[in-house]
């Protein structure tokens, strides 16, 4: 284990806060679920959790040498090196490496975000030279936004086409570049320091809006646990080691089971069923809470998900996406997706 990781705190560790961690984890077994945003107060460990999901992150296949990390499977989307490469007959040398959590500055420009053309070295040249940016990192990887409600809107939206379309297209002067940059979006904010538009809350497959734990042992349990990993991070971390382990196989698990399971009619039914009873507008939150719901079943053990796995998800899927009037918090009734799912 290298010293980076045992400075995380683990991610097995974090007392209470169930449906952050589970957003997550239904995230990283299936990155179409479309990442997730969450929403809480401070010190409610939005941070710390999304750091530390690098300690149960699962290996990915790459090209080797290529700065894009580029996925060899057949479909899955080249850089122009190697889309050239491959259009020449030559075979690619590959290698599996861990998926990273990458940060993004909050200070961060378009151009450091999409990366840059260097239109003199074109016009000198005839050859397109590209400076990637923080969306050439995050390909294969998880992209963090902290405070994500600061970023100005046309930033977010770059940030959500590139998750959406898989891939970062950059234009200047009819001059034009494009990656692959398919990646696990994960945003967090305070609610007090601003929201986001409706428009941008919709493309988020998740969200999670978490407060600080109400229940004095599990509070009592959060305080303990963060003394005694300041006190030795390396024993502390060693001591959930095992748990740590048991999380990634099971990730690597329901990705299995994933991979095998066949598209499910009755659970489409479901998931539209209770899409339409809390009027949601589009598809998009049918088909984020079938596959939230695949998942959840998947990291259960199960390759058929059920009522109770779309009950376990649609919170996640539907609070963000609730039509609310100017100024009022959105807010899921409980009581209604069990009257809802009493049909079914």
């Amino acid at each position: 284990m290298s010293k980076e990781k045992q400075l995380l705190f683990p991610f097995a560790a974090i007392a209470g806060q169930g449906q952050m961690k589970t957003a997550l984890l239904l995230n990283v077994v299936d990155p179409g679920v479309g990442g997730v945003l969450i929403k809480g107060e401070k010190g409610t460990a939005k941070s710390t959790a999304v750091r530390s999901l690098a300690q149960i992150l699962p290996e990915v296949e790459h090209v080797k040498g290529c700065i894009y990390r580029c996925d060899p499977r057949p479909g899955k989307g080249l850089c122009p090196a190697c889309a050239e490469a491959a259009a020449s007959g030559s075979k690619f040398e590959s290698e599996r490496s861990p998926m990273r959590v990458v940060e993004l500055p909050l200070s961060a420009t378009e151009d450091r975000i999409a990366g840059t053309l260097d239109i003199e070295h074109v016009l000198q040249t005839g050859k397109k030279k590209f400076e990637p940016g923080v969306l050439a990192q995050a390909n294969g990887n998880l992209l963090y936004v902290d405070e994500v409600n600061l970023l100005e809107d046309h930033m977010v939206d770059l940030l959500l086409d590139a998750a959406a379309m898989g891939v970062n297209y950059v234009e200047r002067e009819g001059i034009s570049f494009e990656h692959p940059s398919k990646f696990i979006l994960v945003g967090s904010m305070n609610p007090e320091e601003g929201d986001i538009r409706p428009q941008l809350l919709d493309r988020f497959g998740l969200c999670v809006e978490i407060r600080g734990e109400k229940d004095l042992s599990i509070r009592t349990e959060i305080v303990a646990r963060r003394l005694a990993f300041d006190a030795d991070p390396e024993g502390f971390t060693e001591a959930y080691a095992e748990e740590t382990q048991r999380l990634k196989d099971n990730v690597l698990s329901a990705r299995k089971i994933l991979s095998g399971a066949a598209a499910d009619k009755e659970l489409a039914a479901m998931a539209s069923h209770v899409a339409l009873y809390f009027e949601m507008e589009g598809h998009r939150a049918d088909i984020t809470m079938v596959r939230a719901a695949r998942v959840n079943a998947a990291l259960d053990g199960r390759a058929r998900a059920d009522k109770e796995d779309i009950a376990a998800v649609a919170p996640l899927v539907l609070t963000h996406r609730m039509k609310r009037k100017p100024f009022e918090e959105s807010k899921f009734d409980a009581g209604e997706l069990r009257i809802c799912l009493q049909d079914l």
